[in-house]
């Protein structure tokens, strides 16, 4: 009984390690395009809540939102906020990376914004056939 206690708090912490390496590894990635001039606008990535109603099988019990923070000096209109999500969810390794580490939303912000966007990452999930 006591290992297992011990097994399922050592897989508790490797399990936010490796989500907040991927946090990391975005906000690296997308720092770095912003200051080679690749890229027009700062993104900036944490851990959020999420939204219960878009719960998953994979979904981590606690903070299952991947909130990502757009910096650039003004409110953004909605179809920039759709436009920003739908750029990021084209990236399935990264969407499939989300759902495998337990996120199930993904939620776009503006700096000055205080209204955003959501998807479930369920939906955006595009599964090969059997």
């Amino acid at each position: 009984m006591f290992g297992n206690i011990i097994n399922s708090i050592r897989g508790w912490f490797s399990d936010m390690s490796e989500r907040s390496k991927l946090v990391n590894s975005f906000n690296i990635a997308a720092r770095d395009a912003y200051v080679s001039g690749i890229v027009t606008t700062y993104l900036k990535a944490s851990i959020s809540r999420g939204d219960s109603s878009y719960r998953h099988q994979h979904s981590h019990w606690l903070n299952s939102g991947f909130r990502v923070a757009i910096f650039n000096g003004r409110s953004l209109t909605k179809n920039e906020l759709v436009q920003i999500g739908a750029t990021l969810m084209t990236d399935q390794a990264l969407v499939r990376k989300m759902v495998v580490l337990g996120f199930d939303t993904l939620e776009v912000f503006g700096e000055h914004d205080e209204y955003g966007l959501k998807w479930p990452l369920k939906d955006v999930l595009l599964l090969g056939g059997f």
